[in-house]
């Protein structure tokens, strides 16, 4: 199979059923900005030595996937074909592993700057694209009432572990965490 089609020179591209849409349709959007933020997140394993973060950065790639497919198929078609879905126990995955990592780490008492060391800039910039990708799936639920909801409860979960996890990560390297001073 060649990897060019030649079906999209025209600015159209296929959903999962068929269905043609343009390349700029918030649903192209939406699971292009979750496909980006599945690399980062492959970035992000690259640079990080911890086992336990390495398995569920993983096993978050595999939702990813999950979640994309979701996105990128026509909703009318959805119910007749074999998409995987998100489960309850994929966000409460993400909330035991922050509450193990926070455990280790000390309170916050100010904002945080990205940076320190590649593994954190890193995390902070998966944590951006996944927001991005949340607001994308808000906008996207708007005009879809038929977007599962287990998309954007896992999307702000994820954002809220990748953040979680950037400090974690700086805790391990021991770095020390660049706090916010604002300007008075």
């Amino acid at each position: 199979m060649k990897i060019y089609t030649k079906t999209g020179d025209k600015g159209t591209t296929a959903l999962i059923g068929g269905t043609r849409v343009p390349k700029s349709d918030l649903r192209i959007e939406s699971y292009g900005t979750v496909d980006e933020l599945n690399s980062w997140i492959g970035v992000c394993m690259d640079h990080i030595a911890d086992p336990q973060s390495k398995m569920t950065l993983r096993e978050i790639q595999d939702r990813l996937f999950t979640v994309g497919s979701a996105l990128a198929c026509d909703p009318e078609k959805e119910p007749k074909l074999r998409i995987p879905d998100l489960h309850a126990e994929d966000i409460t995955l993400l909330e035991k592993e922050i509450d193990r990592m926070n455990e280790a780490l000390e309170p916050m008492r100010a904002f945080i700057l990205p940076g320190g060391a590649p593994a954190v800039s890193f995390l902070h910039v998966a944590r951006c694209v996944c927001r991005r990708a949340e607001r994308l799936c808000v906008s996207l639920q708007e005009v879809d009432t038929d977007l599962e909801p287990l998309i954007l409860q896992y999307l702000n979960r994820l954002s809220d572990y990748l953040f979680v996890l950037a400090r974690y990560a700086a805790h391990l390297l021991g770095v020390e965490e660049i706090k916010w001073k604002p300007r008075v």
